[in-house]
């Protein structure tokens, strides 16, 4: 019983460990455009810097109708969210990485932002 148990807990170590590796892992990379309309730091436990940008256009909703094209993604680094905070209201290009899973005390979202440039109208 004593092996089986050791054994277990390894499984469930080596299990949780590779968990947190994978998803650190960088699923794709990116950037969007459109027009920056939230930049906000939220959480109960864990505060994390989120923000929303409008794409433009509309896609449905289910059943329920039509609504706006809006993408939500993360910020981690602090440098990137005070570019964000000065380009509120503005049109920007987001460069992102997505991650395969996200963690709660890094974002809510799996798209991390890592740039934005203002596009000039």
């Amino acid at each position: 019983m004593k092996k089986f148990l050791t054994i277990f807990v390894l499984i469930v170590i080596v299990g949780t460990i590779g968990f947190f590796w994978i998803s650190t892992w960088t699923y794709s990379e990116g950037t969007r455009s459109g027009q920056l309309i939230k930049v906000t730091k939220k959480g109960v436990i864990f505060k994390t810097n989120e923000a929303q940008l409008n794409m433009g256009g509309l896609r449905t909703k289910n059943v329920d109708g039509l609504e706006g094209n809006i993408w939500d993604f993360s910020v981690i680094d602090e440098t990137v969210v005070n570019k964000l905070n000065a380009l509120e209201g503005r049109h920007v290009k987001i460069a992102y990485k997505e991650r395969y899973n996200s963690m709660p005390w890094i974002g809510k979202t799996n798209y991390i932002a890592t740039d934005v440039t203002e596009l000039v109208e």
